[in-house]
């Protein structure tokens, strides 16, 4: 089992978790990013680096991940390539991508996508709260235990 952290956006304290739990559980995490990000020493913990560009980290991703992996992402469409492969991913706020939620989610992100191409105001992400924090926390420690229980 791997994590894979799509890094170019991840909030800081989601990264903090993910450091920790990698290391406290030993898990080989993999940070995707087209800058360079500060990671610990650790033998589990590893930055990928790949050339700037649109969606490059998501296709890296989508190429290395495997089923019994760990994803964590705000790409609604990179869900949509690997949730079809039985590989778990979820959010920075804590949502999972699932086979039941993932097609609606692809909708309303190509609907909302249409509209900003458009020319319409959408507003952006809302700031990342101190309730997202605890519902990633909460979310990403079931979801190793899950795929820990696997294997």
């Amino acid at each position: 089992m791997k994590i894979w952290v799509d890094a170019d956006a991840c909030p800081g304290v989601v990264k903090d978790i993910i450091l920790k739990a990698a290391q406290k559980r030993c898990i080989e995490t993999r940070f995707v990013s087209n800058k360079q990000i500060f990671l610990p020493d650790s033998p589990y913990l590893f930055l990928e680096r790949v050339p700037l560009g649109p969606d490059v980290a998501d296709q890296y991703i989508a190429e290395h991940a495997e089923q019994g992996d760990l994803v964590i992402t705000q790409d609604i469409p990179l869900a949509g390539i690997l949730v079809p492969k039985n590989i778990v991913v979820m959010s920075f706020h804590g949502a999972l991508f699932t086979p039941a939620n993932i097609g609606e989610r692809l909708s309303v992100r190509n609907f909302m996508q249409d509209l900003r191409d458009n020319g319409v105001q959408t507003g952006g992400p809302k700031p990342f709260s101190l309730k997202d924090k605890q519902q990633f926390a909460n979310t990403f420690d079931r979801q190793l235990t899950l795929l820990n229980n696997q294997h």
